[in-house]
């Protein structure tokens, strides 16, 4: 499976077939140390996301994962597992795309700015989030293609 796909199905949401990998081969350990695995509370509940470290501060998202009691977990291999290299931080702010609608989920991308930052930073170019797929656990379908938003990602993380 190609590691872009391997990022991709991390950001599909709950029970979309993101909790497991179908056909997929588990990757060596930390060898993607900018995923990232983001919790949140929505109406209650508790929800999880995936995200990519795009910058110190930053992971970038989907805008449907906005919650409340946001935290990001960096440095995990098994987010089942205690492991030392985990860091969990506290979201500051969670910034959807001004244009973000959740009714057809157009515009679906939001910054998160890690409160104290990480250590960690990205440097392969993001080709696109997941704003949807099937719950069967086929590829994902729809995405918002990154490469559409660098202008608003610069200019939120320079003004955040």
């Amino acid at each position: 499976m190609p590691p872009v796909l391997i990022l991709l199905t991390l950001l599909l949401p709950l029970r979309a077939g993101a909790e497991e990998i179908i056909g997929g081969n588990e990757i060596s350990p930390h060898s993607r140390p900018y995923m990232a695995y983001y919790e949140f509370l929505n109406g209650g509940k508790k929800m999880f996301c995936g995200g990519f470290l795009i910058r110190e501060k930053f992971v970038l998202t989907a805008a449907h994962c906005k919650g409340r009691e946001m935290t990001v977990t960096l440095g995990a291999h098994n987010i089942k597992a205690k492991e030392e290299t985990q860091q969990i931080i506290p979201v500051a702010e969670a910034i959807p795309h001004p244009d973000y609608n959740p009714g057809d989920r157009s515009n679906d991308i939001m910054l998160l700015k890690e409160d104290s930052g990480g250590p960690l930073v990205c440097k392969r170019a993001a080709a696109g989030i997941v704003s949807y797929g099937q719950t069967d656990g086929s590829a994902p379908q729809v995405f918002t293609r990154v490469l559409s938003f660098v202008s608003w990602l610069k200019k939120t993380m320079k003004h955040s």
